[in-house]
């Protein structure tokens, strides 16, 4: 089983990564928290790497039924999109799979959370 859900999409990064927040905002996902992992790569190692942003996306009602089933389940949210670019106007896109990232856990409640919201990122990743 793969851990994640992948596309590439032709477009300039900066462009990405604007096109899947609003991609996961039309299936009612928030992103929390955007970690531009070039600018971090460059400040704190001084090392040049490719465009790379991690977008932590949250469902606020599914994201509370996890934390209400399983109250150390915030130790996996948010749920984390990549977006890189892999060459000049192609970005590679992937997603977790939360039922992949969930698996260690004996809760059938929360498996059933996390199906839920696998079929909702796979459904933004497919439609970008």
């Amino acid at each position: 089983m793969s851990y994640y859900f992948t596309k590439t999409i032709d477009m300039p990064f900066d462009a990405a990564v604007a096109h899947v927040t609003e991609a996961l905002a039309a299936k009612g996902f928030g992103v929390l928290t955007t970690i531009d992992v070039k600018a971090t790569m460059k400040k704190k190692l001084d090392v040049d790497f490719k465009p790379y942003t991690i977008l932590g996306a949250c469902n606020p009602k599914l994201a509370l039924s996890a934390l209400q089933a399983e109250d150390k389940i915030g130790t996996m949210l948010p749920c984390n999109v990549i977006v890189t670019e892999t060459a000049p106007g192609k970005v590679e896109v992937a997603a977790v799979d939360p039922v992949a990232s969930m698996s260690a856990i004996q809760n059938p409640a929360l498996g059933d959370i996390a199906g839920k919201v696998r079929q909702m990122i796979s459904d933004v990743v497919d439609a970008l």
